[in-house]
């Protein structure tokens, strides 16, 4: 800690000056002779408590004081309802007192209000001077340990990473400090016992880096203060936590070590850069094998860091390509790829292993990246791809990234018509087609296939069984379990689908037909269009 110290000023204080003189009117507690004097300041009027802000000493010749025990004690009221730190009485010759009158001592011990006495000869100039002066050295001194502790910021910056400035900072104003990740991860802290940011700290971690470096925030929770500060430059780098309640003259300090830690972080971006590039050429390794073995693409991985036994390939259109409106000329290439590696970094940051390259894509640059099966994409690209189309590939094996790869680019186009990332499974392939379609559109294909059931005979059995044998894969067993009904049942709707609908369950053509049909149907009826009229049943409904 520094050797200066700041210390506020007290009643205390005042009272111990001898060429002031004050006294005390009544024996007041030590509690409340260590209330802190802001300010010093004169007032006759009756009711003066509605003009103080806090913390005033305020001083009085008593020329308007009421005599009367219950308005005297309404006086004293007010003024301590102000805020007022102290009531002081000036007494003397020509003055209305010479002592402190009974009514209102008795009305201060009650209210809990210091009250003191100023004595003749001593102007209540000099009080408010004495007062002013002794703000004025405080102000000084909190400047003196704001400059002493950003000399020692300065100094510890020059050395090597982040934390010899939070040690610094930790030391000389007692109030912890790490560094952290866009994604919460520890990168640095000023001591031991701040390894492991605190349980109520990620939820005002994640507030802040969802917002960039666009705000800070604090709270305080099980009596603790806590405060988080983005860092970085042009983009979110990191995050200051701080832990504990700076006083005036480190607050003052706090946006000096948001800046020096900016620039460290901002030095180890560009630092990593040959890192980044590296990991860029042994992804295009990988991906330049058309047909890998399984031991080599692990072996490639692995030397990344990237120990997962099953990945993904991940591809995000990056900003400032022709799809978002940007002209096609060299300059604005230029930019279109600077936004792309700045994406592809913090890509590169937030997965294991960071392999991550930057390639032209038909519309513009795109972030080809490759990460382990567990990790939440979804929560990384929210966090640093946010609102950018995105497709995400199939979990496989190292030696199938490639194709995982091609099947997330394929994906891009859903993406960037359902407005959030689009992600591969065998299951939902179906559905992607199907969201990508004009509702009403669809509806009216099974309507075409499917209107001869309706105006049949229960036409809802025959729809219901169809439906449930595809499903099924043709498993008659299966499908009769799944409707309670007798296997021969189910052959012989089957039949009268076939019949009514002109369709062949044996062609595959019909029965991607029928089953496509099914599956709209089952997806729910069409949306009408603002200001248009619903489309008319077919006939027999």
């Amino acid at each position: 800690m520094l050797d200066t110290v700041y210390m506020p000023l007290h009643l205390s204080d005042l009272l111990a000056r001898p060429d002031l003189g004050l006294a005390l009117a009544y024996d007041v507690p030590a509690r409340l002779l260590a209330r802190t004097v802001e300010a010093a300041t004169v007032s006759d009027l009756p009711q003066p408590g509605k003009w103080l802000e806090g913390g005033e000493l305020l001083m009085t010749i008593g020329l308007l004081l009421p005599e009367e025990p219950a308005a005297c004690r309404a006086y004293v009221r007010d003024v301590a309802g102000g805020g007022a730190a102290c009531l002081a009485l000036g007494l003397g010759q020509g003055l209305p007192y010479q002592e402190a009158p009974e009514p209102l001592v008795v009305a201060a011990q009650e209210a809990g209000l210091p009250l003191l006495t100023v004595p003749d000869g001593v102007p209540f100039i000099a009080v408010t001077k004495a007062v002013f002066d002794a703000r004025a050295q405080e102000q000084r001194e909190l400047l003196q340990r704001a400059f002493a502790t950003q000399r020692r910021l300065t100094a510890a910056a020059a050395g090597d990473g982040l934390r010899p400035m939070l040690a610094e900072w930790t030391a000389a104003t007692g109030v912890g400090a790490a560094v952290l990740d866009p994604l919460g991860r520890l990168l640095a802290a000023g001591g031991p016992e701040q390894r492991t940011p605190p349980p109520q700290a990620r939820e005002l971690l994640a507030r802040v880096a969802a917002h960039g470096l666009r705000g800070s925030a604090a709270s305080t929770a099980a009596g603790q203060q806590l405060e988080v500060q983005p860092l970085g430059a042009r983009r979110l780098r990191g995050l200051l936590l701080l832990t504990g309640r700076p006083d005036d003259a480190a607050r003052s300090v706090v946006p000096g070590l948001v800046s020096l830690l900016s620039l460290e972080l901002e030095r180890r971006h560009l630092r990593d850069e040959p890192e980044r590039r590296r990991r860029s050429a042994l992804l295009s390794e990988l991906l330049a094998d058309e047909d890998p073995a399984a031991g080599r693409a692990r072996d490639v991985l692995q030397s990344a860091g990237l120990t997962a036994e099953r990945v993904r390939g991940v591809v995000v259109e990056a900003p400032g390509g022709a799809r978002d409106g940007a002209a096609a000329d060299p300059a604005h290439d230029g930019s279109a790829e600077g936004a792309a590696q700045e994406m592809a970094a913090d890509l590169a940051l937030a997965l294991p292993g960071g392999l991550v390259r930057v390639v032209a894509g038909a519309a513009g640059p795109v972030i080809e990246a490759v990460a382990g099966e567990d990790l939440d994409i979804r929560e990384v690209l929210a966090r640093f791809a946010p609102q950018r189309p995105a497709g995400i590939g199939p979990a496989t094996g190292p030696e199938a990234v490639r194709v995982s790869l091609h099947q997330a680019a394929g994906l891009l186009a859903v993406s960037r018509a359902s407005g959030e990332p689009a992600q591969a499974r065998q299951s939902q392939a179906s559905r992607l087609l199907l969201d990508l379609g004009d509702r009403r559109t669809l509806h009216g294909y099974a309507d075409t296939v499917l209107g001869a059931l309706d105006l049949a005979d229960h036409g809802e059995e025959l729809t219901a069984t169809l439906a449930a044998w595809l499903e099924t894969g043709g498993a008659w067993d299966a499908t009769s379990r799944r409707l309670g009904v007798h296997r021969h049942t189910v052959r012989n709707r089957l039949d009268k689908v076939m019949e009514l609908t002109g369709r062949r369950l044996d062609d595959p053509d019909d029965r991607f037909d029928l089953w496509l049909a099914t599956r709209i149907r089952r997806g729910g009826a069409p949306s009408a269009d603002p200001g248009s009229r619903p489309a008319p049943p077919p006939p027999g409904r």
